[in-house]
């Protein structure tokens, strides 16, 4: 089991990189989409500068903490969007019946589909991530956790975008559900958790877990605690199983061609 772990993860490492050589034939396009997206995410941080120099914190969060969210929601998109970024079309790829030619292939199927492209921008939330660690206070365990909940944050966005998606098996087309949440954990993720209140908070726990992929994090850079760590991996962990369990429960549906109102 642990060669074909191995094997796996070598096959995920080769695909992300042939994807990357494919983008950086054309260098100009390749650096300027990097840059311009570190410069797009630099221009929201005005916003919050505006307003605090109005009021102390919002939401129980200071300026310094609001840096560390937008660059742990920054760190965790791009990571997701980097390694990852085919886990958020799958939906219409299994609408489409585009996973045929993943299915002859003797590796991982859902790693191979998800792995298949990148987005080269995601490359520069993933640098304005690091340039808000340095603005809210560079320390090596800083960093280091930083980097941490930026690969679990990113698993965790990825996890609820193949869940989604993988509901298109039995339900049909999905993707326009499947955007939505994508986009909610994406927009929410860049506000101070305390500005929410009642169901909506609930909801960051559960259908949209962007607490245990964000506002979790934020809380053990800014304050350590072992015990909301080992919960963050954890829920990472569990949520990766579900993941990989709906697939391929929805992929053998999909095999035996039993999809015919899904495929057209």
């Amino acid at each position: 089991m642990l060669t074909e772990a191995k094997n796996q993860i070598k096959v995920m490492i080769l695909s992300i990189k042939y994807a990357l050589q494919r983008e950086m034939l054309n260098k100009i396009s390749f650096f300027s989409n990097i840059i311009f997206m570190v410069l797009n995410n630099a221009c929201f941080i005005i916003q919050w500068i505006i307003l605090y120099a109005i009021k102390d914190n919002v939401g129980n969060y200071s300026f310094k903490q609001v840096l560390l969210l937008w660059g742990l929601a920054a760190g965790t998109y791009g990571f997701a969007h980097f390694f990852f970024k085919e886990s958020f079309e799958l939906s219409e790829m299994i609408h489409t019946g585009k996973l045929d030619t993943y299915l002859i292939q003797p590796k991982s199927v859902l790693l191979s589909v998800i792995t298949s492209s990148v987005e080269v921008s995601a490359i520069g939330d993933m640098l304005y991530g690091i340039i808000m660690v340095f603005l809210y206070g560079f320390s090596m365990k800083t960093l280091l956790l930083f980097i941490l909940f930026s690969i679990t944050g990113g698993l965790i966005i990825t996890s609820i975008a193949v869940i989604w998606a993988s509901l298109s098996f039995w339900f049909g087309r999905m993707d326009i559900l499947t955007n939505t949440v994508n986009s909610l954990m994406t927009n929410f993720a860049t506000y101070p958790e305390g500005i929410f209140k009642g169901f909506i908070k609930i909801l960051f726990y559960t259908v949209i877990p962007i607490g245990f992929g964000i506002y979790l994090p934020v809380q053990i850079i800014h304050e350590f605690q072992w015990t909301l760590l080992l919960l963050v991996i954890a829920i990472t962990c569990i949520l990766i199983l579900i993941a990989n369990i709906l697939f391929y429960k929805g992929l053998k549906r999909y095999s035996s061609s039993n999809l015919m109102n899904v495929r057209t």
